[in-house]
């Protein structure tokens, strides 16, 4: 395979990846508004080493009273940077 055909494939593997990943991380911040849940408490055991280690990126940003932003800046972080996979996407030759 030539370098021109790893291009795009490159391109489209991480464009689909930060896709699902920001619907993994949706479900992941959805799942915490509901704790007292106990069937709830298996699939956030199963999506917290994904999306911890993003989320805790974030993490630098202190509460107000008893809201974390950190989530809502994550998810912007994420949408930025599949906007700008889009913007990149003429670019790239399919």
């Amino acid at each position: 395979m030539d370098n021109a055909a790893i291009a795009p494939l490159l391109f489209v593997s991480i464009s689909k990846f930060l896709e699902y990943y920001s619907y993994i991380l949706f479900v992941r911040l959805l799942l915490t508004w509901f704790p007292n849940i106990d069937w709830m408490q298996q699939i956030i055991g199963f999506l917290s080493p994904i999306t911890d280690p993003y989320l805790n990126l974030f993490r630098f940003v202190p509460p107000i009273g008893s809201i974390d932003l950190s989530p809502i800046i994550a998810i912007f972080a994420l949408q930025f940077a599949m906007s700008a996979m889009e913007s990149l996407a003429p670019a790239i030759s399919f």
